[in-house]
Parts: C-alpha cells; sequence; structure tokens
C-alpha cells in the first residue's frame, strides 16, 4: 500500500491480485474527517482491463509513427503490451512500482482537468463531392442588363411627363388655343427638354381628331429640328395617318417609291388613313403595291378595309377579293373582334369555307372562343344547311360552359327547329326564359312553326297568347298556318 498525503487530501492505493491479475484500488480520503466511505460500484465490482487504442483511429499516433515500419510499429504497440502483460505477471508476486507520471496523473483527477496530448485530435474528414447544377446551373445564363426599379417619389420630372397621356392631350389643348398666326414652337420650346421619341405622337394624334391637321403637320416639323426627337417612325406615323384621313397629302404623290423606302408602320399608319377617309381606290393601290413589292403588312389592315367596304353593295366584289386574299395570308394575327366580324362579312357573301379557315385558324391560336365567335360559326353552318355539324358546335359550347346570350339561343333554337328537334328546342328555350331573357318574335314564330308541325294545337295556342301579350302579331305566312289547323286568326297581323 502507497500512501500520499497532501494538505487536504489522503490518497490511499491498494493492490489487489484475483486470478493472476493485479487490480488496483485509489481511495482518496479527506484529512479534516475520519469517516470511512463506501465504496463506488465501479470501485467495487471492477470491469475489464481496457482495450489497447486503435491506431488507424487515432491521429495522433498517426502523426507520431509517421514513417516507421510495420516491426517497428508493431513492436512500439503490440510488443509492448505483450511485455507489459508478462511484467504484471511478474509482479503479481512483488510490488508494484509506480512512476512519477502516474503519480501525477492519478493526483491530478482530484485537482482539475486532465492535460490533454499535444496535437489535433479532430477527425479530418473529406470534403463532400460538388453537386452538378452548384457548379453550373441549368438553364439560361441571366441577363446583364438589370432595369432599376425607382419607386414614383424618386423619378425625374422627364420620367413622369414625356409619356404621360394627361400631360400630352393638354399640351395638345393648349396648340389648339394658340392664336392662328402664332406657331406651335411657342408652346412646345417651354417643354423641349422633357420629351423623348416618341412623346408627339399621341399629341399629333389627338390634334388630328380635334380637325387640326395643319397644327399636327406644324407639330411634326418642328419634331424633325430636334435630334432628340426625330428620326422616329411613331411621329411620323401619326402625322402621315392624319394627311391621309382629311385627305391634305399633297398629289400627286409615288405611292411605289413610299413603300419601298417607308417602315412598315409607316405604310400601315397610311393605309389606316386612306380607309377612315374613304380614299378606298388609294388603299387599294397602296396595299398591291405593297404586296407586288414583298412587304407584308399587318392582316388587320384587309379585316378593316372590308368591314369598311361592305358598307357598300356595290363593292362586294372588291370585298370578295380582299377575302380571297385575307385568307392566303400565312399569319392571320386578327383580334377575336375583327376575326367575327369579317366572319359575318362571309356569311353574308356566301364565303363559308373562308369562315371555317378564320374559325380553325383562331382555336390553333390557343386563345379562348367567345360565345359571339360560337354563335357565329353556328350561324354560318345553319345557312350552308349543315345542320349535324352546327349542331357538333353547340355541344362543344356545352362543354367549354360556355355562358348563353340571347342571339346564341335564338341561333340554337332556330337550329332544333330545322333539325325537327321539338324536346331540345323547348328546353332551350326554357333555359331562355330562365336566364332573364325575353323571347324575340322569331322564336316564338320558331316554336309556333315546329309545334303546328308535330300537330300539338293546345301548345300553339299557349305561345299565341304569349306572343299577344308579348305585343306582337304574327306574319301572315304563321297565320295562314295557323288556321289551316282549325285556330283563330285574331293572333295575325
Amino acid at each position: 500500500m502507497v500512501e500520499i498525503q497532501k494538505s487536504q487530501f489522503k490518497i490511499s492505493i491498494t493492490t489487489i491480485s484475483l486470478e493472476k491479475r493485479s487490480k488496483i484500488i485509489v481511495m482518496a480520503g479527506s484529512n479534516s474527517g475520519n469517516s470511512q466511505r463506501k465504496l463506488p460500484k465501479n470501485l467495487r465490482y471492477p470491469r475489464r482491463a481496457k482495450v489497447p487504442v486503435d491506431i488507424k483511429a487515432n491521429l495522433y499516433y498517426k502523426k507520431k509513427n509517421i514513417g516507421i515500419d510495420d516491426n517497428e510499429r508493431f513492436q512500439s504497440f503490440g510488443g509492448n503490451n505483450v511485455e507489459n502483460d508478462e511484467e504484471e505477471e511478474d509482479d503479481d508476486d512483488g510490488e508494484v512500482k509506480w512512476s512519477t507520471d502516474e503519480l501525477e496523473t492519478i493526483s491530478s483527477l482530484f485537482q482539475g482537468r486532465i492535460p490533454q496530448k499535444p496535437g489535433n485530435l479532430n477527425k479530418e474528414r473529406p470534403l463532400p463531392l460538388p453537386i452538378p447544377y452548384t457548379i453550373r446551373p441549368l438553364g439560361f445564363p441571366t441577363s446583364k442588363k438589370h432595369v432599376r426599379r425607382v419607386s414614383p417619389q424618386r423619378k425625374t420630372v422627364c420620367d413622369k411627363v414625356y409619356k404621360n397621356p394627361t400631360f400630352l392631350v393638354h399640351l395638345a389643348k393648349e396648340i389648339k388655343d394658340l392664336p392662328a398666326e402664332k406657331d406651335v414652337s411657342e408652346v412646345l420650346n417651354k417643354w423641349v427638354r422633357f420629351l423623348r421619341k416618341g412623346s408627339l405622337s399621341l399629341t399629333i394624334r389627338e390634334l388630328g381628331h380635334m380637325n387640326l391637321p395643319e397644327r399636327a403637320l406644324q407639330t411634326f416639323s418642328w419634331a424633325e429640328k430636334h435630334p432628340h426627337l426625330f428620326p422616329d417612325d411613331r411621329i411620323l406615323g401619326s402625322t402621315v395617318e392624319i394627311l391621309a384621313r382629311t385627305r391634305q397629302m399633297k398629289m400627286p404623290f409615288d405611292l411605289e417609291k413610299f413603300t419601298v423606302q417607308a417602315s412598315r408602320s409607316v405604310i400601315e399608319a397610311m393605309a389606316r388613313g386612306f380607309i377612315r377617309g374613304g380614299s378606298f381606290s388609294l388603299a387599294r393601290k397602296l396595299l398591291m403595291i405593297a404586296r407586288d413589292n414583298n412587304r407584308k403588312l399587318d392582316p388587320s389592315i384587309h379585316a378593316k378595309f372590308i368591314l369598311e367596304l361592305v358598307k357598300n353593295p356595290d363593292k362586294y366584289k372588291l370585298v370578295s377579293t380582299l377575302l380571297t386574299e385575307l385568307a392566303e395570308m400565312e399569319e392571320m394575327n386578327l383580334s377575336q373582334q375583327d376575326c367575327t366580324a369579317v366572319m359575318k362579312v362571309c356569311i353574308r357573301l356566301g364565303k363559308f369555307e373562308i369562315v371555317e379557315i378564320l374559325y380553325n385558324w383562331f382555336k390553333e391560336s390557343g386563345r379562348d372562343i367567345s360565345v359571339v365567335m360560337y354563335t357565329t360559326l353556328i350561324h354560318s353552318r345553319y345557312c350552308e344547311n349543315n345542320y349535324r355539324e352546327a349542331l357538333a358546335v353547340v355541344w362543344e359550347m356545352e362543354q367549354s360552359n360556355c355562358l348563353f346570350d340571347l342571339p346564341a339561343y335564338r341561333v340554337v333554337i332556330k337550329l332544333f327547329v330545322a333539325l325537327n328537334d321539338i324536346s331540345r328546342a323547348v328546353r332551350y328555350f326554357s333555359r331562355l326564359k330562365e336566364a332573364g331573357f325575353t323571347p324575340t318574335y322569331d322564336v316564338y314564330r320558331d316554336l309556333v312553326t315546329i309545334y303546328a308541325a308535330s300537330g300539338r294545337l293546345a301548345k300553339c295556342k299557349e305561345v299565341c297568347k304569349e306572343v299577344e301579350m308579348a305585343g306582337f302579331k304574327l306574319d301572315d305566312q304563321t297565320a295562314s298556318l295557323l288556321l289551316e289547323m282549325g285556330i283563330e286568326d285574331r293572333y295575325a297581323m
């Protein structure tokens, strides 16, 4: 037994030999009291001997034993352990000798932390493999033209003014209020530093609406003298459109030279001016020259030209030619309103094949079809006596949950009367009244016709009473039909 005494503690170390293995019990006691304390369980029931240190898992030993052969490494670790075991077995009979380092280590348990061995004991882990999408992201690179968004409070006066419609219209009103002997520069010179390219196009169009083409031309001439405002096709197009609409262009005018040199937007502006101004011969000549020079114009020019010409029955031949040219275009970029209006013109002229072309093109464009276009297509197929094809359009409307309006109900009921489908005709007539619409005279007449054809006298009388309450009078043809069925002629006109 070895006893170590210090100022406050007394350490007792006892060696117990059990089955040729030495066990060491360390007992610490305080000098202040003589009371003996019960040993803890880990000392009463000692555990097995510690496993030798794993060389591969400890970097400290790795760094320390770099460059050592396997034999030396075995001798330094494995061999020492074997020798230590033999020494322990030899010392079982004798006394155990403790070195000063071991005694310092045991005594440090009661003084503070055990001093760590030098070196980095943290395990070095390899870096994770790079992920492909973090090295080079998929898709197109982001644009380097970053648009700087400035709040409205921080915008300059120029940014707030140069494209403000209220300011530009007010500018046109100031020009209108000028005396006849004064030039537009009296007003424009005050705002020249706030204007940019395209600003005066709205002012020039507003002067055209005020029927002031001379002032519009003066504004254009003033803009030509300022390099930061001209050249600009928007100002030129607005001026040309106003002069063509008001017939203020100097004649003779070389349209072919103009068509070759001018831009597409300016040619379209001149064509719109000729069409709105009623100069149909000049508009037709301009379109022919543009086609001969392979200048592709917007299809809406043809559509607007057709809608203006169809108002005059003497121009139907020219309208048919324009419809054929429109159907032959590769790109028909028409709005839904223009497309539907041209389809109605085709029905009037009997060009049912062009109606189908326009409908198929609009459907393939991916845009939503309105109830007006559906109604126009049903009416076209009804007029062509293609009742089954028209019925397919009705089912398409139902599947798309398209809400029917009054013209749609009128056309659908007329279609079912032509198909002699009385049940569906009556069903849609009931839906018409449930939707809150008031039946028109042609709807009543169609119902009377289909009831009379099926021999339902009571239903005919019921519909005739509704006609009388609505304030209508049946025409002579329907009244004669009722007389043949034995119904009074008091409902006739």
